[in-house]
């Protein structure tokens, strides 16, 4: 719990370092991808043995295809932070595990509980409630990255289920390599200052990096249920640090369909987390 906790603390610095950076949104993907990359090739092939590119290629093709949904999706978090709200971008967030669970329905004849209908129904009413609030304005388009980012990561997590055998940090680590080949290919690297470049070091190899490590070691010890409900602090956390340090404000409209959709994920979680104590009991 103290792991995956941990790795939420450290996620919710996303929005935050995204503020205090002077790049442009195509530079700071560059010089984050560089580093998680960078990070996640040597901590795998100190405790692996392995090169990078034995790494890349023991994934495949499913794993370079969960890759490329981490690096869609990892790009979409940079370029919807630079439109909108932290707080719209972390909470439309939150709503890719119960995309998942319904892609998971249609693609894998996954059994979806009456409970998890409506707790998708109510997710849906809050999303539509913070994106009307930016209907006609500059955020929308921001608010539409947010749910492509949600979606790319439901569908990498859909592609983990039907190929369980996927070594997740390679592929973590070469959706970061990607993510840095579009950011050289469109942003301009040499424009970072000493400052930025340090801070999106911490960014890539710290937030990205460092935070992945220790939710994958953590969630593997306690039930998904209880990770999942643990991990929604980077939302509750994320738009308190850019609040309390730059005086970031949240509407009215998001904090309504923000409270809608964490209520109703809080709600869903709390009775898996009840019915998995309930059954460890049993046993």
């Amino acid at each position: 719990m103290l792991l995956v906790a941990g790795a939420a603390t450290v996620w919710s610095s996303g929005g935050l370092i995204a503020r205090l950076v002077a790049t442009d949104a195509w530079t700071t993907t560059f010089w984050r991808g560089l580093c998680a990359a960078a990070f996640l090739i040597v901590v795998i092939a100190v405790t692996r043995r392995q090169g990078p590119l034995a790494q890349w290629r023991a994934i495949g093709l499913p794993g370079a295809a969960v890759a490329v949904c981490l690096a869609t999706a990892s790009t979409c978090f940079i370029l919807a932070l630079t439109r909108t709200s932290v707080a719209n971008t972390l909470i439309l967030m939150s709503v890719g595990p119960w995309v998942a669970g319904l892609l998971g329905w249609l693609v894998l004849g996954e059994r979806v509980r009456p409970r998890t209908w409506l707790t998708m129904g109510l997710a849906l009413a809050g999303v539509a409630i913070m994106v009307s609030a930016s209907h006609g304005t500059s955020r929308l388009a921001g608010d539409a990255l947010a749910i492509v980012m949600a979606t790319m990561f439901a569908v990498g997590t859909v592609l983990m289920r039907r190929h369980p055998d996927i070594q997740m940090a390679p592929a973590a680590g070469l959706g970061a390599a990607l993510t840095c080949v579009v950011g050289l290919a469109l942003g301009s690297p040499g424009s970072a200052s000493a400052r930025d470049v340090a801070l999106l070091a911490f960014f890539g190899a710290g937030q990205l990096g460092v935070g992945f490590l220790m939710f994958t070691a953590g969630a593997r010890l306690i039930p998904v249920a209880e990770s999942s409900l643990i991990g929604m602090l980077e939302t509750v956390l994320g738009p308190f640090w850019v609040w309390l340090v730059l005086g970031e404000t949240i509407g009215a409209r998001t904090v309504v369909g923000g409270a809608v959709i964490l209520t109703a994920l809080v709600a869903h979680t709390l009775l898996d987390v009840r019915a998995s104590v309930r059954a460890s009991r049993r046993t």
